[in-house]
């Protein structure tokens, strides 16, 4: 842009510059070798801007002529050289000079011949450029002031835009590396659990008997943990996908219930027959860990945990008789690696996932005597 317009500028200024040197030629005449000027007497180029000189050059042997007007006052040197360079070359010349007063002049020769054929001088026409030169100088001081406030703009838009996008990543990484604390420490009981039963049947092998039920417990448990994982990963990555088919809703729970650790808990179950279309691994899941959820929080202080589980018209509920949760809690719960007992977190967010991903919803709700319930409702079979 800058150079477009230095060039706009130099283009205007020689076509007022080449307009002058065909009216002078044609007011000049020759008489044999001699160059008479009195045809440019009176004439208005005479005293108008841009100036001129009529300079010999080559086999030119006449006296110089300048015209009347002093628009700016260039050394008649200068210009014999502007003529000289002209009438050898045979073609205009345009160029850049300095007048006696430092200002800058743009200066146009135009060659041309006697009338018996050689070149014999040149018309050299000038004007101030001093004017369209300071134009430029400032238009150029604009545009360098714009680009850098459009730099430090934009270098504070991408400072601005580079932090938005580094900070979803770096909170990624930082729920990540939590996310993984969760599972080590999840994992650390049963392993250590394991350890120590392998230690025992080592030591007792008549007490294998004892010994593996709880083994089979924990290493379920483990299952569970990593199973949890996967299918938080797969859910992620938008690969997870759902084996729907007809399930007896009441049976499935009833078998969740019965397979799932108590450790000490105590857990009722109430059902009325009720069918729906879903995967049964992923609501089994889904059963598993709301009921793993109310056995680890949902108790007092120095209490065995009391979990209520009912299913009827394509609802599952999970009550509790611990603290219960207030709303702001209950948002907070089903945010991933949201967790207030060390673990990875992923357990409540899941299963809200596996609820949205068959068209049900989850409710969190705060029973009359405190605690908080947990409804799984789905679309029964044959409904839409």
């Amino acid at each position: 842009m800058i150079d477009m317009d230095e060039q706009k500028g130099e283009q205007a200024l020689d076509a007022d510059l080449r307009r002058v040197p065909p009216l002078v030629v044609r007011l000049l005449e020759f008489t044999g070798d001699r160059l008479d000027t009195s045809g440019l007497f009176g004439d208005s180029i005479t005293v108008e801007c841009p100036q001129f000189a009529v300079i010999p050059a080559g086999e030119g042997k006449f006296d110089p002529y300048r015209s009347g007007v002093s628009c700016v006052d260039v050394d008649l040197a200068v210009l014999s050289g502007m003529a000289a360079d002209a009438v050898r070359e045979r073609v205009p010349q345009s160029a850049y000079v300095r007048a006696m007063d430092g200002k800058l002049v743009r200066v146009y020769a135009q060659p041309f011949t006697s009338a018996n054929g050689p070149y014999v001088g040149a018309v050299v026409a000038h004007i101030d450029a001093q004017q369209e030169n300071d134009r430029h100088d400032r238009r150029v001081l604009l545009v360098a002031l714009g680009c850098v406030i459009l730099i430090g703009a934009l270098g504070g838009t991408c400072h601005y835009l580079s932090g938005l996008a580094i900070r979803p990543a770096a909170i990624a990484l930082e729920q990540h590396e939590e996310m993984l604390n969760g599972i080590a420490h999840d994992l650390k009981r049963p392993v250590t659990g394991l350890r120590a039963l392998a230690d025992t049947a080592m030591r007792n092998p008549g007490s294998m008997g004892k010994v593996l039920p709880r083994v089979v417990r924990l290493a379920k448990r483990m299952g569970g943990i990593v199973g949890t994982q996967l299918m938080y990963a797969k859910f992620e990555a938008g690969v997870q996908q759902l084996a729907i088919q007809s399930v007896q809703l009441d049976q499935l729970v009833s078998a969740v219930v019965e397979d799932i650790p108590a450790e000490g808990a105590r857990i009722t179950f109430a059902a009325v027959p009720t069918r729906v279309d879903a995967d049964p691994d992923m609501i089994g899941r889904a059963v598993e860990n709301l009921i793993g959820n109310a056995i680890q929080h949902g108790h007092l202080p120095d209490t065995a945990p009391v979990v209520h589980v009912s299913v009827g018209n394509g609802r599952v509920m999970v009550a509790d008789e611990g603290p219960g949760l207030d709303p702001a809690a209950a948002q907070r719960a089903l945010q991933r690696f949201t967790s207030g007992g060390g673990s990875t977190g992923l357990g409540l967010y899941l299963v809200q996932r596996i609820v949205h991903a068959h068209g049900g919803t989850l409710g969190i709700y705060r029973s009359e005597t405190g605690g908080a319930i947990f409804e799984i409702a789905l679309p029964t079979a044959g409904r839409p």
